[in-house]
């Protein structure tokens, strides 16, 4: 039951996110592109803060930006949160190469060594598409520049996945926002789409872990014949 519950208090959140951000343009006006910029480096680039919105966020302000009359404009927002996402990143990354391998060993207070552990296994699973993919898995999203600066990645191969993934992540969600976003089927559904829209971008981290899945029970059928 509470389950259920929470399930539904994120649902409402985010469904209202584009009304809070819209009602944030009229208070602060162009100030919403230095909150967005915060919200979104701080997602990416801190490891506790990986609850912070990121995929809904986008969307909305794809949204808002389309609102007519609107101060702040996607020309400007997308090459802004671009920057933020790539910031966030670099930080994140040059944070996991300080801490090292003290990061797994639960002595770091505010780190989970079990999402630390998972986004490892992501890593090692996918190899340099996993800062693309990862972008696209919420929490993942957040330690996988900290895990790849602990020693999974050098910092050119990084640099090379993370400039493509941030481009991409900004690129989907804000430009998905900004076409549909006010249409009055989305604006009534908005949870919804942007759930959909969380799926499909998930789609090649599934079509990865099928051919994995594959592959292994090739090999398995090959080694018992």
């Amino acid at each position: 039951m509470d389950g259920g519950r929470g399930h539904s208090t994120n649902c409402r959140a985010c469904s209202q996110l584009d009304g809070f951000l819209l009602d944030m343009v009229h208070s602060v006006g162009a100030w919403t592109y230095l909150v967005l910029f915060l919200i979104v480096f701080c997602e990416t680039g801190l490891v506790i803060t990986p609850f912070l919105p990121g995929d809904s966020l986008l969307f909305a302000a794809g949204a808002v930006c389309a609102v007519p009359d609107s101060p702040v404009r996607v020309e400007l927002m997308a090459p802004l949160l671009f920057v933020a996402a790539l910031l966030g990143d670099n930080l994140n990354y040059h944070l996991g190469r300080f801490a090292g391998p003290r990061a797994f060993s639960g002595r770091i207070r505010f780190l989970n060594p079990t999402h630390l552990e998972k986004t490892q296994k992501f890593f090692v699973k996918h190899g340099g598409k996993a800062v693309v993919l990862a972008r696209f898995v919420p929490i993942v999203r957040t330690f996988a520049p900290f895990v790849a600066g602990i020693g999974a990645m050098r910092y050119r191969t990084f640099l090379a996945f993370c400039l493509l993934g941030a481009a991409l992540w900004v690129g989907l969600f804000l430009t998905a926002g900004w076409a549909f976003g006010n249409m009055p089927w989305v604006k009534a559904n908005f949870s919804k789409v942007v759930l959909a829209i969380i799926v499909l971008s998930l789609m090649p981290i599934a079509i990865e872990w099928w051919k994995h899945r594959a592959e292994v029970r090739r090999e398995a059928t090959q080694v018992q014949s």
